[in-house]
C-alpha cells in the first residue's frame, strides 16, 4: 500500500489524512494469502437463530424475506450468494481475515443483491473475474446498501450497481486496490460504478493502483464523496478519479488526489456531465480537496472539467503544479 504524497498543510489536515490511511484498512499492506488460519467446515452462522451453514447461499435462503445477520468465519471462501428478498447483514467475524475469494454467482459477483437492503462489514472481496471482464465483489441490483471496513482487491471491479432511483448507497472506511479494466467489449469496469441511484455516499475510503477505468463513476442523482484518498501514483491505464457522467448535486470535499504517470486519459481529475445532463449539477460543491501530480510526472491537466453548464460551487482547493482549477467543455 503506497503512501499518498502531499505537502504539510497543518495539523488538522495531517490528522485527517492519518485517519483515512488507518481507517481505510491497514490490512491492504498484507498479502491476502497470509491472513487466514484453519477454517471451520460450516463457516456461516445466522446470528438470530445460531444455525450454522456450509454455504453462504443456504444462510441467505434461511433468512428469506426477513431481516437477519450472517456471521462469516475467518478464512478464504470460494463462495458466493444471490439475495432476492429481505434485509441481510454480511459480517466478517474477524474483520480483515474473512474473504470471498474467486466465487462468482450468475456470472456477476460474489454477492448479487436484489432484496430490500444489505449491509456488508469486515469482508475482503478478492480475485473475482469473468470472461466479460465485469465481475464485482458486490453487484447491487435493487435496494439500499451499506458497506464498511471492507477491502475490494485484484478483481475486475469492486462495486457495480443497476438503477434504483429510490435507493441509497453508503460506502465508508473501505479500500479499493488494483481494480478496473477496459479489456471488455462492453466497456470499462471501475473500482466503483453506480447506476441511476438516488444517492451515493463515499466516506473515509482509499482508492489505489487502478488497472483501468475510473476510480468512482456514479450516475446517482446526489453524491457525497468526502475525506477519502485517490492514490493513482501506481495506477495503470486509468481515467478520471471521479466521473459524474450525467451530472449530480451534492459535494466532493476533503479528499486527496494524486494522478500518476500511466494514464489512458489524464485530461481531468473530476469530470461532470461528460455524457449528458441526467441530473442538475447546480450547487455541486467541490472544495477543501488536495490534488497534485505524482513525483516526476510533468504535464498540464485540469482539476474539474464540466460539461453541464450548471452553477457549480467550486470552492478553495489546494492544487499542485500543472493543474488548472476549472475548465468548461
Amino acid at each position: 500500500m503506497s503512501i499518498l504524497p502531499h505537502p504539510t498543510t497543518g495539523a488538522a489536515r495531517n490528522d485527517r489524512l492519518a485517519l483515512i490511511l488507518l481507517s481505510g484498512l491497514a490490512l491492504a499492506v498484507i498479502p491476502v494469502g497470509a491472513l487466514f488460519a484453519q477454517a471451520p467446515q460450516r463457516p456461516y452462522i445466522v446470528a438470530e437463530t445460531g444455525q450454522p451453514f456450509s454455504s453462504l447461499q443456504q444462510a441467505v435462503d434461511a433468512i428469506g424475506d426477513r431481516a437477519g445477520t450472517i456471521r462469516i468465519a475467518a478464512g478464504r471462501w470460494r463462495d458466493c450468494a444471490v439475495q432476492t428478498a429481505g434485509s441481510v447483514a454480511y459480517v466478517g467475524v474477524v474483520p480483515g481475515q474473512t474473504a470471498l475469494d474467486g466465487g462468482v454467482c450468475e456470472g456477476k459477483a460474489a454477492l448479487v443483491l436484489r432484496g430490500r437492503s444489505a449491509r456488508v462489514t469486515g469482508l475482503i472481496f478478492a480475485r473475482l473475474h469473468v470472461r466479460e471482464y465485469n465481475a464485482a465483489g458486490i453487484r447491487l441490483e435493487r435496494g439500499d446498501l451499506a458497506v464498511s471496513q471492507s477491502w475490494f482487491t485484484d478483481s475486475d471491479q469492486g462495486i457495480l450497481t443497476a438503477a434504483d432511483p429510490a435507493g441509497a448507497i453508503v460506502v465508508e472506511k473501505s479500500s479499493f486496490t488494483r481494480l478496473g479494466t477496459c479489456a471488455g467489449a462492453g466497456g470499462c469496469a471501475h473500482s466503483i460504478y453506480v447506476g441511476d441511484y438516488g444517492a451515493l455516499t463515499v466516506r473515509r475510503c482509499r482508492f489505489e493502483q487502478g488497472r483501468g477505468g475510473h476510480y468512482v463513476k456514479s450516475r446517482a442523482g446526489r453524491v457525497d464523496i468526502a475525506d477519502s484518498s485517490f492514490d493513482d501514483s501506481r495506477g495503470h491505464a486509468t481515467n478520471y478519479m471521479i466521473d459524474l457522467p450525467g451530472g449530480a448535486s451534492g459535494r466532493i470535499t476533503g479528499n486527496w488526489f494524486v494522478q500518476g504517470a500511466d494514464k489512458e486519459n489524464y485530461s481531468a481529475f473530476v469530470a461532470v456531465a461528460a455524457e449528458g445532463k441526467a441530473h442538475s449539477s447546480d450547487g455541486l460543491t467541490i472544495a477543501a480537496n488536495d490534488a497534485r501530480l505524482a513525483p516526476n510526472v510533468e504535464r498540464s491537466t485540469v482539476f474539474v472539467a464540466d460539461w453541464s453548464g450548471d452553477r457549480l460551487a467550486l470552492g478553495e482547493n489546494r492544487l499542485g503544479i500543472g493543474l488548472k482549477r476549472f475548465e468548461r467543455r
